[in-house]
């Protein structure tokens, strides 16, 4: 069995110089969490198998702030690092390579123009590109005969919206035949966000992050919810996904990458020492 993956993620806002890492609850109520580039360094050394940076900013005018912070991330890190926020042309994501990323996440400029993922995998190769999606749980099923229906925890039936903008807008577009899609379009894996679980502590959501588990042959990194290390079991084990990623427990000190690493380890779940 593959080893799977411990991922950190660093919301980073350049509203300052140098930029910030931030964490809130469904992208608000922000609380500062740290400089980008030290906290990368303190994953680095505690083992972490990957790191995420989000700009949460993606202006223009602080884009190359962002760059100076992967330049200097990857001066002193030595996992992949992927950048996502406000990537939308194969230019932005020559630049964000060169400056030291491995990989790239889109969002919105996929959702928006989807040959955008095709014309990335195909320039840049499918292990850079990693699809971020970001959904909710809708129980309306009146008139959505053609979407995906998944039963949740307590027996009740949803298909999952993708949403964009943190969640404030919602795209009609199913979860799963999204992710389908742009597997077969190239991208090289899914970076699964549930703005229901995001921030709240509660755990990854598990129904969703099963389904396409089991349905795609790309990894799928479970994202929005991690409250302790019991939860990353749990995407793992009943999720079925590849990588966990987390931002809070690890950002405040209530757990390091070891700790989670160790705990997985003793439950049988296969970790890169």
């Amino acid at each position: 069995m593959l080893t799977k993956r411990i991922i950190p993620c660093l919301d980073v806002t350049l509203d300052r110089e140098g930029g910030c890492v931030v964490k809130g609850v469904e992208f608000v109520d922000l609380r500062e969490a740290g400089d980008p580039v030290s906290l990368a360094k303190r994953y680095n050394e505690q083992g972490a198998d990957e790191l995420v940076f989000l700009d949460i900013t993606a202006s223009h005018e602080r884009r190359r702030t962002m760059i100076d912070v992967i330049e200097r991330t990857a001066d002193e890190v030595f996992i992949p690092l992927t950048v996502g926020g406000g990537i939308s042309s194969t230019e932005a994501i020559k630049k964000i390579l060169r400056a030291g990323a491995d990989k790239v996440s889109v969002n919105t400029a996929a959702i928006n123009n989807p040959g955008f993922v095709k014309e990335a995998a195909d320039m840049f190769g499918s292990q850079c590109i990693v699809t971020a999606i970001d959904c909710r749980r809708n129980t309306n099923l009146g008139g959505n005969e053609d979407k995906t229906i998944i039963e949740l925890e307590d027996g009740t039936k949803a298909w999952y919206e993708v949403v964009i903008y943190g969640g404030r807008k919602q795209m009609g577009i199913d979860t799963v035949q999204w992710a389908q899609k742009v597997e077969a379009l190239g991208s090289g894996e899914i970076l699964l966000t549930s703005m229901d679980r995001d921030g709240t502590k509660d755990g990854f959501d598990l129904p969703i992050t099963r389904t396409l588990s089991e349905l795609l042959d790309i990894p799928i990194i479970a994202s929005g919810g991690a409250g302790n290390i019991e939860h990353m079991y749990d995407a793992f084990t009943k999720g079925k996904a590849d990588a966990a990623l987390a931002a809070s427990i690890f950002h405040f000190g209530e757990y390091t990458v070891g700790d989670a690493k160790d705990y997985l380890r003793e439950k049988g779940v296969p970790v890169r020492v």
